[in-house]
């Protein structure tokens, strides 16, 4: 009994996801309404209310569930090596390309403002603790160029969803690694 439970809650869960991306693809989440939320998922209030206090929390939970993913992703391999920091970039961009539409939404500030920052957050972290903690770089000075490097491969990626994926994720992660070691010089 409790597994066909723990089914009904995952169903239940994952349409109401489905249904706020797919209103967050018309709208912001302020003009988005939890009645809204369960109309489309086909699913009653009360229900929704067990699950989730408002939509702001279900988009909460949605965010947290990528970024976790995102975090296992960082944590299994180590920057160092720039063969390494290749691969890992195109383990992410492989995430993104699978979860293309999410994405789209989520990084889309008017729609999910919070996504970014949870994104930059994250990879700064890790950034921090792995490339540059290594390097004998001041910690303010690190958390600058952190800043400077993630924002620039958020919108790089930004642009690559906008473009409909014209490149691999092998070679934007290539291409986006390339930028963070050698600047402007790669471009010679």
């Amino acid at each position: 009994m409790n597994e066909k439970l723990d089914r009904r809650k995952k169903y239940t869960r994952r349409v109401l996801k489905e249904s706020l991306v797919t209103l967050l693809a018309q709208k912001s989440i302020s003009e988005i309404t939890v009645k809204e939320v369960c109309e489309i998922a086909d699913i009653n209030r009360s229900t929704f209310y067990t699950h989730y206090s408002d939509h702001y929390d279900l988009l909460s939970k949605i965010e947290e569930e990528i970024t976790e993913d995102m975090n296992e992703y960082l944590h299994s391999y180590s920057s160092e090596l720039e063969e390494e920091s290749i691969q890992m970039t195109q383990k992410i961009l492989e995430y993104i390309t699978e979860n293309k539409f999410l994405f789209q939404i989520l990084l889309n500030k008017e729609a999910a403002p919070s996504f970014e920052k949870r994104l930059m957050d994250l990879t700064k972290g890790f950034m921090m603790n792995y490339s540059i903690g290594n390097n004998a770089l001041k910690k303010e000075a690190s958390e600058y160029i952190s800043t400077f490097v993630i924002s620039g491969a958020i919108h790089v990626i930004k642009d690559w969803i906008e473009n409909d994926m014209d490149q691999s994720p092998k070679e934007m992660a290539v291409m986006i690694n390339n930028f963070i070691n050698y600047g402007f010089s790669y471009l010679d």
